[in-house]
């Protein structure tokens, strides 16, 4: 593979990094100080919308869909040095429509479903006018094996009767929130992994009931939140059905596959600032008679940091590149190694960042607490650590047998 980025992803590169300067970066706390209010989950920052519609006119719009006439015609490795930018700020993956859980649901509309969910909900989520969410994870069992869960997607004459609870369904707060892919069982009896369906569920459909909103380490992600959702004697048009009963887990490893990548770009990104802050504050206080940039085990610091990023920046880059040449299920080892380093990368730079700026580390003067926040999700969403390498480790066994 080539590593020289070529001149379309240059020039895409240039104006997204002015872009951040001249909008994003500013407006982060403003974001923030519009959000304080007596409903956080009710309020959409109007600076939000602001910069949405500044990004569409610059171009700066979904960005991240590979072979579809709906995005910007990118591949996945060209996409990956634009995604890394955007993750430079909690906010921007939004800004340019590139954030999860979106991007994966509208992959996944774009992939397997028909020419009527395209026109009402694909066309919409590409417009930035609504958002959605995915709905797998389950609070009463293991969901890092998805063949444990257990709603029910039963057919019923021309309808789906949806039937469970599901929790971390992220975007689930968000007032402009108003699909949801729903995972569940249409056949016990099936093969294991044939018994899982797809099912597109509006949120204001009868049964459907947000429960609660889970916090994360305290941060409550407003408005975008992560839902319990109670999904009762639901009942949907059969017509909602994604792909067909029984394909559900092979759509889930469809979706996840990029959405796993965008993850760890994103990753990337969000390490690069945190050493970019870490590199600029150590510059500028002293202790014991010197600066800190001066004590040899912040110089360590320093140089491992490098050193990590860029090992997993290239990483990433062959996994995007595989993707693109021999599709994702022949990427799925790269792609889940990636997904085991970038994050463990990120949270190590981040730690020592935040122990360089002492008690500031630790408030949200600066975004290191948040981002770690964050990126310490990353270790359990779309499957914990210990799956990937569990899968990494079976594919290594396999050449030797």
């Amino acid at each position: 593979m080539y590593f020289e980025y070529s001149d379309k992803v240059k020039g895409l590169q240039e104006k997204l990094n002015n872009f951040m300067d001249k909008y994003v970066y500013p407006n982060e706390k403003l974001y923030e100080e519009q959000l304080q209010s007596n409903d956080r989950f009710a309020v959409v920052p109007p600076i939000m919308e602001e910069l949405k519609q500044k990004a569409k006119e610059e171009g700066l719009w979904n960005l991240f869909l590979p072979q579809s006439e709906h995005g910007a015609g990118l591949t996945n490795l060209e996409y990956a040095p634009l995604c890394e930018i955007m993750g430079r700020s909690s906010i921007a993956p939004e800004v340019f429509n590139c954030a999860a859980p979106d991007t994966g649901n509208m992959e996944t509309i774009v992939r397997y479903g028909t020419e009527e969910h395209k026109e009402k909900w694909l066309k919409p989520l590409l417009d930035g006018e609504i958002r959605s969410c995915f709905s797998m994870t389950e609070p009463d069992v293991a969901s890092s094996d998805a063949t444990n869960i257990q709603a029910s997607i039963v057919r019923d004459g021309d309808e789906y009767v949806i039937n469970g609870t599901k929790w971390w369904s992220s975007g689930a707060g968000d007032p402009r929130c108003k699909i949801a892919i729903v995972m569940g069982k249409n056949d016990p009896t099936a093969p294991k992994h044939k018994q899982q369906s797809m099912i597109l569920v509006p949120l204001d459909t009868p049964g459907v009931k947000v429960k609660r909103l889970l916090p994360v380490f305290g941060y409550d992600h407003a408005p975008h939140g992560h839902a319990e959702i109670e999904y009762k004697d639901v009942r949907v048009p059969a017509s909602n059905m994604l792909l067909g009963e029984g394909r559900g887990f092979e759509i889930a490893q469809g979706r996840l596959g990029p959405g796993r990548i965008h993850h760890c770009m994103r990753t990337i990104g969000a390490a690069e600032r945190a050493l970019e802050l870490l590199c600029k504050r150590v510059q500028e206080r002293e202790t014991f008679g010197k600066k800190l940039a001066e004590q040899g085990v912040i110089q360590e610091w320093i140089a491992d940091a490098r050193i990590n990023i860029e090992q997993a920046r290239l990483l990433t880059l062959k996994a995007a590149y595989m993707m693109d040449t021999v599709g994702n299920k022949e990427a799925k080892a790269e792609i889940a190694m990636i997904k085991v380093v970038a994050p463990n990368m990120a949270l190590e730079i981040l730690d020592k960042a935040i122990q360089a700026f002492g008690a500031a580390g630790v408030t949200e003067d600066f975004p290191l607490a948040s981002s770690w926040v964050k990126i310490r999700t990353l270790r359990l969403a779309d499957g914990p650590d210990e799956v990937h390498r569990r899968a990494i480790a079976r594919q290594e066994l396999k050449k030797y047998q």
